[in-house]
């Protein structure tokens, strides 16, 4: 049996696994970081792959981009694979002067502008989508032991990419560091599910420096990330 988006079978689909937006991203994760990778599925060139870390068992899936679209990678990967400990690895735009480009931010929460997130609780509740505190606490231990960079705290989760009305200001006020498109989605429906889930982001560019990442930057800071995501999925 296979989900509407993704043709993997019961059983291709690891317990653990890593949620690049980008398709090319979860093909360099699996062909440089992954033993004995198999490609499960290329539904809308959303690629998903399967191999082992250091002999465990990991996935690796893109999601696209934007809340709607790794809401529905996360419910089936959860609901129908069976998977339990998701860890989204993307870029991330930095808004705090603490928050450095290169750093590595671990979502502690996500903030957020979301009305699919708002629905499901109606306007009573605000939701307040955390990450799984085992997986946060080892994250923060590894990146010490790895000597990479990294700060964790309070994101924004935003529906547009070209947002003028968002109150940067304000969100800074109240601690916000940096911007994304995925990360309260993905707490919530892990959140649903009883799963465990952690956004491991990479700062590529900074709205109070406006320094930005060059593309060789990126691969090189990606790929702390990464390994940081891996070192983190295989003890916790």
């Amino acid at each position: 049996m296979s989900s509407p988006h993704n043709a993997a079978e019961i059983g291709d689909i690891a317990e653990t696994i890593l949620l690049p937006g980008d398709p090319l991203r979860a093909k360099h994760i699996a062909e440089n970081f992954l033993t004995d990778a198999v490609q499960y599925t290329s539904i809308r060139n959303n690629f998903g792959f399967t191999g082992k870390y250091k002999g465990n068992p990991i996935s690796v899936q893109s999601t696209g981009m934007g809340i709607p679209s790794m809401c529905i990678y996360a419910h089936e990967l959860i609901e129908t694979y069976g998977v339990r400990k998701l860890f989204r690895v993307g870029t991330c735009g930095a808004m705090h002067a603490d928050v450095k480009v290169r750093d590595v931010l671990l979502a502690q929460g996500a903030t957020t502008d979301s009305s699919i997130i708002r629905n499901i609780f109606g306007a009573s509740i605000n939701f307040a989508p955390l990450a799984n505190f085992d997986l946060l606490s080892s994250a923060v231990k590894n990146a010490a032991r790895l000597n990479i960079p990294a700060k964790v705290g309070n994101i924004v989760t935003v529906d547009r990419f070209y947002d003028e009305e968002i109150d940067q200001a304000k969100l800074v006020k109240y601690g916000v560091l940096a911007v994304e498109m995925e990360t309260a989605g993905l707490y919530t429906i892990a959140a649903q599910f009883g799963a465990k889930a952690l956004s491991v982001l990479t700062v590529s560019d900074s709205f109070v420096t406006h320094e930005v990442l060059s593309a060789e930057e990126r691969e090189k800071n990606f790929n702390d990330m990464i390994e940081l995501a891996l070192e983190t999925a295989i003890e916790s």
